[in-house]
């Protein structure tokens, strides 16, 4: 009496299909991913952008007299230190200060904040204003 071979292992055809649903599954998956890391690369620059916001507020209501002159100003050394920030407070690691600019401040002290992109590892832009965040991709 001969005695039966048992099976040890996969098939070629059912190593295929689980090649195949595995592809499928991550041509699905990654530009989601994708998506999902872009929106937490820009996170950064909201919390960034609401401090600056804040920080601009409690400068204004200190002295309202330089509304003025808070208009298309650029986040650089000598505005950081007016909002009470120390070098390095706002380096974030996808945004830099440079690429916070305060565009406007109305009567009550509310700043627009545009963000621009630091290059193509976070393509777009935003603005912090007083309808919320918006982030405009490129």
């Amino acid at each position: 009496m001969e005695k039966k071979r048992e099976r040890k292992g996969f098939t070629l055809v059912e190593l295929m299909v689980v090649i195949l649903i595995v592809g499928i599954l991550a041509a699905v998956a990654v530009p989601i991913l994708r998506g999902k890391i872009n929106a937490a690369k820009w996170s950064e620059a909201a919390a960034t952008a609401g401090a600056i916001r804040s920080a601009v507020r409690a400068a204004f209501a200190e002295d309202q007299a330089t509304i003025d002159a808070w208009a298309n100003r650029p986040l650089n050394a000598a505005t950081m230190r007016t909002l009470g920030f120390q070098t390095g407070d706002l380096t974030g690691t996808y945004f830099a200060p440079a690429q916070f600019i305060i565009t406007s401040v109305d009567s009550t002290g509310n700043a627009v904040i545009t963000v621009t992109s630091p290059g193509a590892s976070v393509p777009g832009s935003a603005v912090l204003n007083n309808n919320g965040w918006r982030y405009t991709a490129p």
